[in-house]
């Protein structure tokens, strides 16, 4: 892991299209600008972990045909 130490409107490069750069600072909480591709997808650390370990407990779950006979769909 890269550590760097950035201040209020500094900015670090990720490739060559991609700008994380220090909006502002207050205590322990860090404000952070992304300038990214629109093709490129952003999404915070806790919400990708809780959709990859709900995909998986889906994955993994065994439903029999009886079972999936009674999702009702129309209210998704």
């Amino acid at each position: 892991m890269l550590i760097l130490s950035r201040k209020v409107d500094e900015s670090i490069m990720i490739g060559k299209d991609v700008e994380v750069k220090v909006i502002s600072i207050d205590g322990s909480n860090v404000k952070l600008g992304i300038d990214a591709p629109k093709d490129v997808d952003i999404i915070r650390n806790e919400l990708y972990t809780a959709v990859k370990d709900s995909n998986i407990e889906a994955g993994s779950q065994n439903l029999d045909a009886a079972s999936l006979a009674k999702i009702d769909i129309k209210k998704r």
